[in-house]
C-alpha cells in the first residue's frame, strides 16, 4: 500500500499592509521630500493611510520616535557596555547614581552576579575609563568591568511586527564593523546635521522640512550629505524606533557565548545573520567572565526569547558554553544625544575637566 502523502504545512498568513509598513519603517526612511508616500506605495497604502497608521501607533506609545541613528565611534565618541556588581540592598541606589551621568543611555538589572549593566558614551576629548571609574566610586559598586566592543558583527533593532517570522529566520546584517570609518573627520556641517537629526522627526508629509530650513539645504543637498555620512559609517539610517514593551516585546535575552578565540570570527558572523539578533558583538573576557560573543534578542514572552537563543545554539553553537542574562528591572533607557552641554557640566563637576 502506498503511504499517504504528507500534509503540507499551512502557509503563513500574508502580512497586512499596516504590518508591512511597521516593519518597513524600522529599516530606513528615505530622505526625499515626501518619504511616507514612497513607503506607502511599497506596501499598498496611500500616503494618508500610512500617516494615519503611524500617528496612531505614535499616540499609543508604541512608536517612540523617528530619527537618525548615528555610529558613536565614527563620530569619535568612545563607548562601552559596563557590567558591575552591587550588594542587593545597594543596587537601586547605585543605579540611580549611574543614571545621573548624561552619557548613560541604557541601564538594567540582570539575573547574574554582575547585576547592573549599563552603556556609556563620552565625546572624543574625554577619558572613558575616568568616567567609569568615577561612577564605580560614587555608586558603591564592588566590581566594575568595562566590556567595550572589540568587533561589531551587527547592530540594528528591528522587531517583527507581523509575528509570523520563524525564530531562526536569516538576513544579512544592515550595519557591521566593515561600514565604519574610525578615522572620519567630523565637520561643522556634520555636527549641525547630528543635532537636527537626533530630534524626533514629525510624522507629516514633509518631515525633513524643518531640518532643511535649519541647515540651509535643499532636500537634495540634505540627502547628498546624508549619503556622505552613511558612506563613512557615521550615519546608519533614519528610521522608526519602537518601545519594546508597548510593541509587545516584553522580554529581552542576552545570550553570552564562550566561543574560542580561533572561532569568534566565523561564529560571530553566523550569529549575526539571525534576524532575531539585534546586537552581536565580540567583547573582552575576565577571570570571572569567560564569554566572548554577546547576542541580544527580544521576544513577546520568555519562551520566545529563550527559543531564539536555543535556535542559535542548535544551528551554530552546539556544545559551546553559554548563559542567558535577562533584564529584571529597567533603570534607564533613552536615546544617546550627542554634543549635550549637560555632559560637560557633569564632567566639570565630577572630574574637574571638560568645562
Amino acid at each position: 500500500m502506498t503511504a499517504p502523502a504528507p500534509t503540507p504545512a499551512p502557509a503563513a498568513p500574508t502580512p497586512t499592509p499596516r504590518e508591512q509598513l511597521l516593519n518597513r519603517i524600522q529599516k530606513d526612511i528615505p530622505i526625499v521630500r515626501r518619504p511616507y508616500q514612497v513607503l506607502a506605495e511599497e506596501v499598498g497604502l496611500t500616503e494618508a493611510e500610512a500617516l494615519d497608521n503611524l500617528r496612531e501607533v505614535k499616540a499609543a506609545g508604541v512608536l517612540r520616535q523617528v530619527s537618525a541613528i548615528f555610529d558613536t565611534r565614527t563620530l569619535g565618541y568612545q563607548s562601552s557596555l559596563v557590567a558591575a556588581v552591587y550588594d542587593e540592598d545597594q543596587l537601586d541606589a547605585g543605579a540611580e547614581v549611574v543614571n545621573g551621568h548624561p552619557g548613560v543611555s541604557h541601564n538594567y538589572k540582570r539575573n547574574h552576579d554582575f547585576n547592573l549593566w549599563y552603556t556609556i558614551a563620552v565625546p572624543p576629548e574625554s577619558d572613558l575609563e575616568a568616567h567609569v571609574q568615577k561612577l564605580h566610586e560614587q555608586s558603591g559598586a564592588k566590581v566594575t568591568r568595562l566590556m567595550p566592543t572589540l568587533h561589531l558583527f551587527k547592530i540594528g533593532v528591528e522587531f517583527d511586527m507581523t509575528g509570523k517570522e520563524e525564530w531562526n529566520a536569516k538576513a544579512k546584517p544592515q550595519y557591521t564593523a566593515e561600514q565604519r570609518n574610525i578615522g572620519y573627520q567630523v565637520t561643522d556641517l556634520d555636527r549641525a546635521f547630528v543635532l537636527e537629526f537626533q530630534k524626533d522627526l514629525p510624522i507629516t508629509e514633509e518631515p525633513y522640512a524643518d531640518a532643511c530650513a535649519a541647515l540651509g539645504l535643499s532636500i537634495d543637498e540634505l540627502a547628498a550629505h546624508a549619503e556622505k555620512m552613511k558612506a563613512a559609517g557615521a550615519l546608519r539610517r533614519v528610521s522608526a524606533v519602537f518601545r519594546h514593551q508597548k510593541a509587545g516585546f516584553t522580554f529581552n535575552a542576552m545570550g553570552v557565548w564562550a566561543v574560542p578565540q580561533d572561532r569568534v570570527a566565523e561564529v560571530g558572523r553566523q550569529m549575526a545573520e539571525f534576524k532575531a539578533v539585534s546586537h552581536c558583538y565580540l567583547r573582552p573576557t575576565y577571570p570571572e567572565w569567560p564569554y566572548t560573543i554577546f547576542t541580544m534578542v527580544h521576544g513577546r514572552s520568555k519562551e520566545e526569547a529563550f527559543g531564539k537563543i536555543k535556535a542559535i545554539e542548535e544551528e551554530v553553537a552546539p556544545g559551546i558554553q553559554h548563559a542567558i542574562l535577562y533584564s529584571t528591572k529597567e533603570y534607564k533607557k533613552v536615546r544617546l544625544e550627542f554634543y549635550k552641554p549637560e555632559f560637560y557640566e557633569w564632567a566639570r563637576k565630577n572630574l574637574g575637566t571638560e568645562a
